[in-house]
């Protein structure tokens, strides 16, 4: 996986056992994401510049990134990525990173609610990209599957649901909170509480 790929014991960049399929409509700039990963020393890159190809690619096997323009045959990329996140295949789960040449406020919301995991604009760096490579690995964000959505969770902050609604989720907490059951400690209450004390031990 990418994470035991990413990095090795010496804290050394290796991507030599990771695999990335890449998608494209645009040849020029296919080809300059395939030489990006060749230059980071990934083992195993599967480009495809058609939708047709990226699904034989992906039904292939489980890769450890997928990196996607949404964009490719006039926005049917953002199909593919539904049809991952909602699937049984190997591939429901991978990391996703959508590249795009322009992107608006409204894209950026439908590239969250699409299930990927993130969204950079073209033309992309090496540094940029091996930022995003290093983020995923680190992300401990959980993966959500519902009806209306899947793919990992789209709050960054565990923060619980906005103030005076209920959460979602099993692990939200109630917005109502019952009645204290003791009155609030006093000032002075609380401050013996935290003043130290003096003990003496007999030996």
């Amino acid at each position: 996986m990418l994470e035991a790929a990413l990095i090795s014991s010496d804290t050394k960049i290796n991507l030599a056992k990771a695999s990335a399929v890449i998608v494209d409509g645009s040849q020029q700039s296919l080809e300059v994401m395939v030489q990006l990963f060749h230059g980071f020393g990934m083992g195993s890159i599967l480009p495809a510049d058609s939708l047709e190809t990226a699904d034989r690619h992906l039904k292939l096997k489980k890769a450890d990134l997928i990196v996607i323009d949404p964009t490719i045959s006039g926005g049917l990329g953002f199909e593919l990525i539904h049809t991952l996140r909602h699937g049984a295949g190997p591939n429901k789960e991978t990391p996703i990173f959508l590249v795009m040449g322009h992107v608006r406020r409204a894209d950026v919301a439908r590239c969250r609610d699409s299930g990927a995991n993130y969204v950079l604009t073209k033309p992309v760096s090496a540094s940029r990209m091996m930022e995003r490579l290093l983020w995923v690995r680190r992300d401990n964000r959980i993966f959500i599957e519902c009806p209306n959505y899947c793919g990992p969770d789209r709050r960054f902050r565990f923060e619980g649901p906005p103030p005076g609604m209920d959460g979602r989720r099993s692990t939200d907490l109630k917005a109502a909170l019952g009645d204290a059951a003791e009155p609030n400690l006093s000032d002075e209450e609380v401050a013996s509480l935290l003043k130290p004390q003096r003990v003496s031990f007999d030996l």
